[in-house]
């Protein structure tokens, strides 16, 4: 019974997980008006799923550091309810971020929930130091490596595009609305006069390239390289994501890691299908106004960063870079919202805390019942 219960609570992580985290690779595509919401998810969608695969071969190493290896005695760790007090405590925070629209960390949720049920589990012998070398540090460092490295990037980039003679263009949706009001009414000579008045508002602004590269139409390359990247992200956000819900379940050994790897993939895609719009609405839209070029720039270092972190082993947090290269992005243009930002960073310094105590009382609670 309690393996079912773990495994449960495994699949609850991997759903919640989806749902807060499968749209960030692709908002710029929908940010940009490059797409439509439903294209966006779908390609994200089959894009993580592929990463996921793809991290039964390439990402052993984070599997064996969130099965919490090294930072509780290894007995511990053999314990089921260990295993479900994490999942169920970082499932919990992710969930409740989700549906108020807040794109937060799985990963720290993860850190979190390791955190409070190693420390009451162990207390002082809990590895304090590796958690903060392993797991906090990647954690802190990875979004400001991304806004930074996204700032230069897109500056890099625009120099040899007006090197290029490519310049942008701004294409304006128009809804015009006409209306007639009586201009003047007479009863002697039974006449009516009328005067027609249109009123014209701008439905969508949108910024397109105009030139060439090669040959090639410049937008259109654009747009082939910007699917492209935003497909790197997600595959990426898959084979980092994947092995750290996957390592709560090493302790299943009756369920083989390949098969627990495409069982998680496929619950991560379901919550991304239903229940992503609300973070996906809060990435595109709230951040900062992008065009299909800067939408790029963005994913392209969002993916190189998580790319790189997952194949060494270290456990980076996909919102936090995607976040982090968004932003890049706003502060060269001029446009970001700090106020958003602010509310972002708020929900990122409650992850811990709440995913922790969480876990930990949930521990407390389990083991006096077993």
């Amino acid at each position: 019974m309690i393996l079912i219960l773990l495994f449960i609570s495994a699949c609850f992580l991997a759903y919640s997980n989806g749902a807060n985290d499968n749209f960030k690779g692709v908002a710029t595509l929908f940010g940009s008006g490059t797409t439509n919401y439903k294209k966006a998810i779908n390609w994200a969608t089959v894009t993580t799923f592929s990463g996921s695969v793809a991290a039964i071969f390439l990402a052993n190493e984070l599997v064996k550091n969130f099965s919490g290896k090294g930072l509780v005695p290894n007995e511990l760790i053999t314990m089921p309810i260990f295993a479900i007090s994490i999942a169920f405590g970082a499932a919990l925070t992710v969930f409740i971020a989700t549906k108020i629209g807040m794109p937060i960390s799985t990963t720290h949720s993860l850190v979190g929930a390791l955190f409070g049920a190693g420390v009451m589990a162990v207390g002082s012998q809990f590895n304090f130091e590796k958690l903060g070398g392993t797991f906090l540090m990647p954690l802190i460092v990875s979004p400001l490596m991304a806004a930074a490295a996204s700032f230069i990037a897109y500056l890099i980039f625009r120099f040899f595009r007006k090197r290029l003679g490519v310049t942008k263009k701004t294409n304006l949706t128009i809804h015009e609305k006409q209306t007639e009001t009586i201009a003047s009414f007479s009863m002697d000579n039974a006449t009516l006069k009328t005067k027609k008045t249109i009123e014209a508002t701008i439905q969508n602004k949108t910024e397109t390239y105009d030139g060439q590269i090669l040959g090639l139409n410049s937008q259109k390359v654009l747009d082939s390289l910007h699917y492209l990247s935003a497909g790197i992200v997600s595959f990426a956000r898959g084979l980092n994501d994947t092995p750290k819900i996957v390592g709560l379940l090493l302790i299943i050994n009756t369920i083989d890691i390949k098969w627990s790897m495409i069982i998680i993939a496929i619950v991560m895609a379901i919550g991304g299908l239903l229940n992503a719009k609300k973070v996906g609405i809060t990435m595109s839209k709230k951040i900062t106004p992008m065009n299909s070029g800067q939408g790029f720039t963005a994913n392209m270092i969002t993916g190189l960063l998580v790319t790189t972190a997952s194949v060494h082993g270290l456990p980076v947090s996909t919102t936090h870079v995607s976040v982090g290269s968004i932003f890049g992005i706003g502060t060269v243009t001029k446009k970001a919202d700090y106020k958003m930002i602010g509310k972002i960073l708020l929900s990122w310094l409650l992850t811990l805390p709440m995913a922790a105590i969480v876990s930990g009382l949930l521990f407390k609670l389990l083991e006096t019942l077993s």
